[in-house]
């Protein structure tokens, strides 16, 4: 399984990759804002992609948008502080298949992880 990580916040994103990796889980790559994402989703294909919501440049509501214009089976997770309720919605409507609420638990994003990649 090859995961994307998105995250504006570098030890975020650290925390993250030492989850997967500590789970056998491949990162192939990370991205600090939404148009990274996008460009890195075109050129890696990761199974998987971990969200941010809020980032510079290109929230990750915008980048679930784009991606899932390059490919609607997409599978996004997106990952968002208490109080976003509005924005994870949205991602949802946008085409992200999770969420997860920050901070993050390991065993939480484990499973969520799994449940979507084993949903078609």
């Amino acid at each position: 399984m090859k995961v994307l990580v998105v995250d504006d916040s570098q030890f975020m994103r650290l925390n993250i990759i030492n989850y997967l990796t500590k789970n056998n889980i491949d990162v192939v790559g990370q991205a600090a804002n939404g148009s990274e994402a996008i460009r890195l989703y075109k050129e890696l294909k990761p199974d998987i992609v971990t969200m941010d919501i809020t980032m510079p440049d290109m929230n990750g509501v915008e980048a679930v948008k784009e991606i899932i214009k390059i490919d609607p089976d997409a599978k996004i997770i997106m990952c968002s502080a208490m109080g976003q309720q509005g924005m994870v919605i949205e991602s949802i409507k946008a085409g992200a298949k999770g969420f997860l609420i920050k901070p993050l638990n390991e065993e939480k994003m484990i499973m969520e992880i799994n449940k979507i990649m084993m949903s078609k």
